[in-house]
């Protein structure tokens, strides 16, 4: 074989470099960053997280910035995903079978609870609200459809959670960061894991104010035909809409739609 035969072939076998490959991976980087962060990051922040000198980052965050990707506070100048990723967001959520799937039984549990009904999905060791609806009463929770929440102060984060073997659950607590956001959230793995086992047994999970003050939430996961838990689904009220007959119904009620969603998922995914 010549050496040109042997340098072509070389050529053959290297890895083909797609010409603004590295550029965009940056790009990517700076939004996962902004994207896992529990708060909003200010540039002194986004640079000591981020692996690049502090002049690439504030080119590439005025980038993400001019393309509607980012978007900064004026107030205190922090970072936040811009309102373009989150169209993008939701036009994929449109597409998404789950939602598909679990619309009508949404709508019916809207229906019968007149209360916010939120679907979500877990991503990052968060949940990703991919649907809401919304009752009749003029007080409704602040919350929307590409929105993130955490996993152990949210009755869908807590319902997902309790769908998951032991061992993987137990993997998945150790990685959380166990924040505070009431008196009433649970902090340590210890007591997050005996909580998660009365939702296991009761089959619904309850935000009693855990996540923010006067706002409770009742949520059960959903499964696909693995038994593998792929989202949530939660009604969520003022306290003061909260009563033990209101309890007791909208427990019932989210059970029963999230069994529903699980077996019309099961017949597709």
């Amino acid at each position: 074989m010549s050496r040109s035969d042997l340098e072509d072939e070389a050529d053959a076998r290297a890895p083909t470099h797609v010409q603004g490959a590295a550029s965009f991976s940056k790009f990517i980087a700076v939004l996962q960053i902004i994207a896992d962060a529990p708060g909003a990051l200010d540039i002194a922040q986004l640079t000591k997280r981020a692996p690049f000198p502090r002049g690439t980052v504030y080119r590439l965050v005025s980038a993400l910035i001019a393309e509607g990707l980012v978007a900064q506070s004026g107030e205190d100048g922090t970072f936040r995903l811009g309102p373009r990723l989150l169209q993008l967001a939701a036009k994929t959520w449109e597409d998404f079978d789950l939602r598909t799937i679990a619309r009508h039984f949404l709508v019916s549990l809207r229906d019968q609870t007149d209360e916010a009904v939120h679907l979500a999905v877990p991503s990052n060791n968060r949940m990703v609200y991919i649907d809401k609806l919304v009752g009749s009463s003029s007080v409704q929770m602040k919350t929307s459809i590409g929105g993130q929440v955490e996993l152990h102060s949210t009755s869908v984060g807590k319902a997902w959670l309790s769908g998951l073997p032991d061992q993987r659950l137990l993997e998945v607590i150790k990685s959380l960061d166990l924040r505070r956001h009431t008196p009433k959230t649970f902090t340590t793995p210890e007591a997050l894991f005996d909580e998660l086992k009365r939702t296991r047994e009761q089959g619904f999970a309850f935000d009693d104010e855990e996540n923010e003050p006067d706002i409770r939430c009742i949520g059960s996961p959903i499964f696909n035909r693995s038994g593998e838990p792929v989202g949530a689904v939660s009604v969520s009220m003022p306290v003061y809409r909260h009563d033990e007959r209101r309890h007791e119904l909208c427990a019932r009620l989210v059970r029963q739609t999230a069994k529903l969603i699980s077996t019309e998922l099961s017949r597709i995914v």
